[in-house]
């Protein structure tokens, strides 16, 4: 396997696909429309941010001349950049504002590493609007995605951090400080680097004095599940309008989602997170999972200004983006998280001697035909066998077909339950019907 292309195996891609089934139906629920993008874009356009020139990668044919026409191209490495082109060709025949989601692929040329992947699935949701787009829709992007992965219960806990650029920069210059941004990027290294590593940067770097420095600190130490976090700032005695726009609107975020349930996931605003990428400008998100805290943040976005512009239309957005891969990756590695079977089949209709084969094909197709997963035995060896095959396979009954006027009966073969049953009525349990995610505690 080539590192960085993460292969599954059955009962894994199983999992995954519960899970984007999962996010799906909640996006579909609150009205998100379905998106894809062509995997390769123009590098003129991946690159025009000139942010990661180094991490795309360059389509071209093995055996194109310097001068094809496929020259030019690269994969995506995120799905943004391939929206906000969408956006602006398509504009014609959106109704804004335009409510997506989008499931893909992507590719990143990274060093492999635990959470860090060369192909990685990642699910997007983005309300993007003409011009000016409303605050609430802050407030709903947070909600759904909140709920989203509430929904996915065999998840370990969830926390979603929310913080407002607005507030932090409505802070820092306040505070009087020189350089605003070098401030930003500073306290964004705060989960990464030590404090006083921090504080050295906001004194040689960012211009602050130490006592300017100490209270930018005390700012990102405050955290909360409610709006206490106003107070809280209000005590560091510092005061501008842009903090006051930035310390409502987190006020609002955090307040809607009151009604999320917590066990599942914990929405608070956590006043370190800046997310160091410039285009965003108000509300913006990281989201920690429990005991996989090294991965970083699973679940990131934010507000921008301008998703994109054509000169004369600006088109401003917010959007969340799951990292599909990196949050189950880890799980499956660990043996955390799988599927209750590595088939899809319920029903395994047992074999009795190959001329009886047509009958056994009859009975599996009438099961498929009211939506029941069948297969028939590979070969017609002793029920014994038949049934251990199943066992193995993880299908929980075995069809026994009727002969010389016997009617047929299935077996559940965890309880060893058999019972007479009749192929145009005979239904499977509902949890039975298809693969379920499963957990498993693994032993610290």
């Amino acid at each position: 396997m080539i590192s960085g292309f993460p292969e599954l195996l059955p009962a894994q891609r199983f999992a995954e696909l519960a899970v984007l089934d999962s996010l799906r139906r909640t996006f579909e629920l609150h009205g998100f429309a379905p998106l894809e993008t062509p995997a390769a874009e123009s590098l003129d356009q991946l690159l025009r941010k000139g942010e990661i020139d180094k991490e795309v990668y360059v389509l071209r044919r093995l055996h194109a001349d310097d001068d094809s026409n496929d020259s030019g191209l690269g994969l995506h490495f995120d799905l943004t950049v391939p929206f906000a082109r969408y956006v602006l060709e398509h504009a014609g025949h959106l109704e804004f504002p335009f409510r997506r989601y989008q499931i893909q692929k992507v590719w990143r040329g990274e060093r492999p590493q635990t959470g860090r992947y060369r192909e990685f699935t990642q699910a997007d949701i983005d309300v993007v609007a003409k011009d000016e787009l409303p605050f609430h829709h802050d407030v709903e992007i947070a909600r759904v995605m909140a709920e989203a992965l509430s929904a996915m219960e065999f998840l370990p806990p969830l926390r979603l951090q929310v913080n407002n650029r607005r507030l932090m920069e409505g802070f820092f210059a306040g505070l009087g400080a020189p350089d605003v941004p070098a401030v930003m990027r500073a306290v964004d290294r705060l989960d990464k680097v030590p404090a006083d590593v921090v504080t050295k940067e906001l004194v040689d770097v960012a211009g602050l004095d130490a006592g300017q420095a100490e209270r930018c600190l005390a700012l990102a130490e405050i955290r909360s599940g409610d709006a206490s976090f106003v107070e809280r700032v209000r005590a560091l005695g510092v005061r501008s309008d842009l903090l006051d726009t930035g310390l409502d609107e987190l006020a609002a975020v955090i307040g809607a989602c009151a009604g999320i349930d917590q066990s599942r996931v914990t929405v608070e605003a956590d006043l370190r997170i800046a997310r160091g990428l410039d285009y965003y400008t108000g509300t913006v998100f990281e989201t920690r999972m429990s005991g996989y805290e090294s991965l970083g943040s699973i679940c990131s976005g934010g507000r921008y200004e301008s998703l994109a512009s054509d000169g004369k239309v600006t088109y401003p957005g917010v959007g969340i983006s799951l990292g599909v891969t990196r949050m189950l990756v880890p799980l499956f590695q660990g043996g955390v998280l799988t599927a209750s079977r590595s088939v899809p089949s319920a029903v395994l209709v047992a074999l009795a001697d190959e001329a009886s084969r047509p009958a056994s094909d009859a009975v599996a197709q009438a099961l498929r035909v009211r939506g029941i997963a069948a297969e028939v035995a590979a070969t017609a060896q002793k029920f014994g066998k038949q049934i251990r095959y199943a066992e193995r396979r993880g299908i929980p009954f075995v069809w026994f077909p009727g002969r010389d006027g016997r009617p047929d009966e299935v077996k559940d073969i965890r309880s060893g339950d058999q019972v007479e049953a009749d192929a145009a009525t005979w239904q499977a349990p509902e949890n039975d019907l298809h693969p379920q995610v499963v957990t498993e505690k693994v032993e610290s």
